[in-house]
């Protein structure tokens, strides 16, 4: 049985659920998130709480049951209180900037880089960190992610975009001979 899937989901105030024909629409005080049902579970949504009832207890089921409770339960945390990413860029000469809706990349290239900012997602710059946040999970790990793959750090100097925390083992330069 799924530990997770037993947990009840407590609806916040001012959070609304919809169950829709093919998913759930959660509108919350800072957007709406759309989850697409999975089978083998049902949801009951009662007394400011939802609770996932799983449907056929086979292992495809028991796997969806947990699943489905941790999307809601992201998208409710999303459309109250939201998510952030923290990126850091380092390096000489290595900067961002944001130009209408586009975030503007010098990470060592003969050109700066173009990346567009999504519905949904802000980005604010203060000195050499970068702070994405919005209400959709998915959305806001998915565009950190595709802004570190520009330029990723290596493992020599460290030079590059990392999560803010994020460790890199460095390797060993050249050494010259005695």
């Amino acid at each position: 049985m799924s530990k997770i899937g037993k947990k009840p989901i407590i609806i916040p105030q001012g959070v609304t659920i919809e169950e829709q024909e093919k998913d759930f629409l959660i509108k919350g005080p800072k957007g709406e998130v759309k989850i697409n049902k999975i089978q083998y579970v049902k949801v009951a949504i009662k007394d400011n709480q939802i609770e996932l009832i799983l449907n056929k207890n086979i292992k495809q089921g028991r796997s969806n049951w947990g699943t489905l409770r941790s999307l809601l339960n992201g998208a409710v945390i999303g459309v109250t209180a939201g998510f952030i990413k923290n990126l850091e860029i380092n390096g000489v000469g290595m900067r961002y900037t944001i130009e209408g809706k586009n975030v503007i990349l010098n990470v060592g290239f003969s050109h700066p880089v173009k990346f567009p900012i999504p519905d949904g997602i802000t980005i604010e710059i203060e000195k050499n960190i970068m702070k994405i946040s919005g209400f959709n999970k998915d959305l806001v790990g998915r565009t950190a992610a595709n802004i570190r793959a520009i330029k990723k750090p290596e493992p020599y100097k460290g030079k590059g975009i990392k999560y803010v925390g994020e460790i890199i083992i460095r390797k060993a330069g050249k050494k010259t001979g005695a």
